[in-house]
């Protein structure tokens, strides 16, 4: 990899190096953007070998990165209590809870696949912590 630095008289363009860049069996390209993506997570002395090669930080990477990390995730508590109240809503328009494997409903905040989560819920024993067989019917 040095001969190869050496030979482009450390004259490369890395913010214009194609993702699917290989060199010498590595993904260049990727490794690259990944770096500069990162670049606040780096430690110090690995961002002065970065420059040192000509390698700096892209703010557009780093907000990108920063954005889809920042995504909320939703606890098991919370997707527990989304699917039972769905199924209140179920039971209180149809008056039964026998609902349909591909029945999807519109409830706020959002849509449920509120089979799904019955069937998924119906397979725990009252209690405990292991998954029993689904009843077949």
């Amino acid at each position: 990899m040095l001969s190869w630095w050496l030979d482009s008289d450390g004259r490369v363009g890395w913010a214009r190096l194609p993702l699917d860049t290989v060199f010498g069996g590595e993904q260049l390209g990727r490794r690259v953007q990944a770096q500069r993506a990162g670049w606040p997570i780096l430690e110090e002395d690995q961002r002065d070998l970065l420059t040192a090669v000509g390698i700096e930080a892209d703010p557009g990477l780093v907000a990108a990165k920063a954005a889809a990390e920042a995504k909320p995730t939703v606890s098991r508590g919370d997707r527990f209590a989304q699917g039972l109240a769905a199924l209140a809503q179920f039971v209180q328009r149809e008056r039964h809870a026998r609902v349909p494997r591909p029945h999807k409903g519109p409830w706020r905040p959002a849509p449920v696949a509120r089979s799904r989560w019955w069937s998924r819920t119906s397979r725990w024993a009252p209690g405990s912590t292991t998954r029993k067989p689904a009843a077949r019917s």
